[in-house]
């Protein structure tokens, strides 16, 4: 076999492998997830009302035969990007693969699926809440490095 059909060979298993353990391993955080998450970072972290963190890492990669610089990156290298939600123990919630490398992770979470979802109020995120008793209910929200957008739901330390 050549080199073009055992990539496409690859590309379909892994395809046709995520297609079936995506909604029996990774899917959408329902509300209580969500609360159980923001509850683990207000005791572990005392952080109130944040359900998640994100950061993103370029894996580097050989790059494909057709890619050009869809996968050059900033740092100098060709990569796919790695995009992660996860709680306040390091669990993954959430995650988004397979992005071109010369994408920033801000960039990539914005075009995400997750991204889009959390944009739009359809990503079961429990309703605002009070920080404290008998205060202003104050919006949840995902905590992540300067490469992100500031956005309601979206904050950086």
């Amino acid at each position: 076999m050549g080199f073009s059909t055992v990539g496409l060979i690859a590309r379909t298993v892994c395809e046709a492998v995520w297609r079936r353990l995506d909604p029996l391993v990774m899917s959408a955080p329902s509300e209580d997830v969500w609360k159980s998450s923001a509850s683990k970072f207000r005791d572990l972290w005392h952080f109130p009302n944040c359900l998640a963190a994100i950061d993103g890492k370029h894996a580097s990669i050989q790059c494909p035969i057709i890619g050009g610089s869809l996968y050059f990156n900033y740092e100098g290298f060709h990569s796919t990007v790695l995009l992660a939600l996860v709680d306040a123990e390091y669990k993954f919630l959430s995650v988004d693969v397979g992005s071109c490398g010369k994408n920033s992770d801000g960039n990539v979470f914005s075009k995400s699926v997750i991204g889009k979802k959390l944009e739009t109020g359809i990503l079961n995120v429990p309703p605002n809440t009070p920080l404290v008793e008998n205060a202003f209910p104050m919006p949840y929200v995902i905590v992540g490095d300067e490469v992100f957008p500031l956005k309601t739901c979206l904050l950086r330390p």
